[in-house]
């Protein structure tokens, strides 16, 4: 769908790595590797996005490192069209409403790390989740979305000790009871 409207996949990359998960930190040499694109492909669309302003830039030790600018006015919409494009948004809509007493929802794994993946990796916390709703709306969200899905349902004890395999890139809360 992004593709279709995004015409460079450079940018449909850097959009994934920097604005689905704003936490998300990088520098050039840093992404050559996960885009497997030429560097000056990849600079070429840093600047665009540095000079936008939808990028902000600082420089550690000789590594210019780049992260989302949380602050631009349309940060939040591109947030949102990359949780549609990845099928997160349907997810999170079926799942919350009919689930048990659920208290949070986080995306691990690839695609919170900003890399395009065909698995959405998700953990379920709360108590007494029905886990036989989940497996049959996984399979059925499988179709819509065109991703496998993979869960594991925790309880709020676990949640800590699951949170310490994983670096801060890896994980994002994608919803929290109120």
């Amino acid at each position: 769908m992004l593709e279709a409207l995004i015409t460079s996949k450079t940018r449909v990359k850097l959009l994934l790595k920097f604005f689905l998960n704003s936490s998300n930190i990088s520098y050039l040499r840093g992404l050559e590797p996960a885009f497997g694109e030429s560097t000056n492909a990849i600079r070429q669309e840093l600047n665009r996005f540095e000079e936008a302003d939808l990028l902000i830039s600082s420089t550690k030790g000789n590594k210019k490192l780049y992260r989302a600018n949380t602050n631009h006015p349309l940060f939040p919409e591109i947030h949102k069209l990359l949780l549609k494009h990845v099928g997160l948004d349907k997810v999170i809509d079926k799942v919350i409403h009919n689930i048990g007493d659920i208290k949070e929802v986080y995306l691990v794994g690839e695609l919170a790390k900003g890399n395009n993946s065909k698995v959405i990796d998700l953990w379920f916390v709360g108590k007494k989740l029905d886990s036989s709703y989940i497996l049959n709306l996984a399979e059925k969200l499988e179709e819509i979305v065109h991703r496998k899905i993979r869960y594991i349902i925790l309880n709020t004890n676990e949640l800590s000790d699951f949170k310490a395999t994983k670096n801060s890139d890896e994980l994002l809360l994608l919803w929290k009871a109120e």
